[in-house]
């Protein structure tokens, strides 16, 4: 995402990581406030605060040139993805434990290999396909039906890795004409746009001022995590970032803990360590 080949990759995995504290946070607050906020407030408001957030970090030092773009269908489509997951992600937190959730979410080095053969014609080794389904099988584990308790709802955590393998191809094929900034200004002002459009019918006050407070931290860390990926990504590459970002796992699981008092069980740890394995070792393969 630069001309300069990642200079400080020291830098960038330290960036990496504490984006995952930030998106550990957002999905911790995201559970926390799912049970009495709307969907559609809680993501309009997200990108309310996300495209604000941007302009402030972003337009002194670039002015006009943040909106400038080559591609913004790609945009648009980046941004729709991005909408797209942070509802799928909304709901999700309604029915999985943060820790859990995240734990999935990992799955989605695995699935960016698989979905690069088809789309980026990339050739996918046998390993791989044994370390997906070693990863799906950890999946199943931690959302196992457990009996009464089980829902099919439990199941949009998958559908969500499905998109967000898709928007980081997306994302790997923009980095290489697109502004980085630009790209997170026009992410943050699709969902905006979306979310707007939607708001006459979904809009319904708050019951308090803690409660906007809580749905603004949602944007305020999801706008400075993905920022920080950003800048991450701008100085060390994919492969020496992405094992790092598996510490969204144990921030997640602290949080949850913290939050909601909710401590794993053994085979949900068995299913956690199993998708952690398989997808290091799937990116190991991928990146050589």
């Amino acid at each position: 995402m630069s001309n300069v080949p990642h200079p400080r990759p020291a830098l960038g995995i330290a960036l990496a990581v504490t984006a995952t504290l930030c998106f550990a946070l957002l999905d911790a607050v995201s559970q926390f406030v799912g049970g009495v906020v709307s969907v559609l407030m809680a993501i309009w408001l997200r990108f309310l605060v996300q495209t604000g957030m941007t302009l402030a970090l972003l337009w002194p030092g670039q002015g006009k040139a943040l909106l400038h773009t080559r591609a913004p269908g790609w945009q648009l489509l980046r941004g729709a993805l991005m909408v797209s997951s942070g509802t799928l992600a909304y709901l999700s937190l309604r029915f999985v434990p943060v820790g859990d959730f995240t734990a999935i979410l990992m799955l989605v080095p695995l699935a960016i290999t698989v979905l690069a053969a088809p789309l980026l014609r990339e050739r996918v080794p046998a390993l791989t396909w044994w370390l997906v389904a070693g990863g799906f099988v950890g999946a199943l584990i931690v959302i196992r039906p457990k009996g009464s308790d089980f829902q099919g709802a439990m199941l949009l955590p998958l559908g969500l890795v499905l998109i967000n393998a898709l928007y980081q191809i997306v994302t790997s094929k923009m980095v290489k004409t697109e502004d980085p900034g630009t790209t997170h200004f026009y992410t943050g002002l699709t969902g905006l746009a979306l979310g707007t459009l939607a708001l006459p019918w979904s809009w319904a006050p708050l019951a308090s001022w803690q409660l906007w407070a809580l749905v603004s931290l949602m944007g305020v860390f999801g706008s400075l995590g993905h920022y920080l990926m950003i800048q991450a990504y701008h100085r060390a590459p994919a492969s020496r970032i992405t094992p790092y970002l598996y510490a969204q796992i144990g921030f997640a699981t602290l949080a949850s803990w913290i939050a909601f008092g909710y401590t794993p069980d053994v085979w949900t740890v068995v299913g956690v360590a199993l998708i952690a394995v398989c997808g290091a070792l799937g990116v190991r393969v991928r990146h050589g």
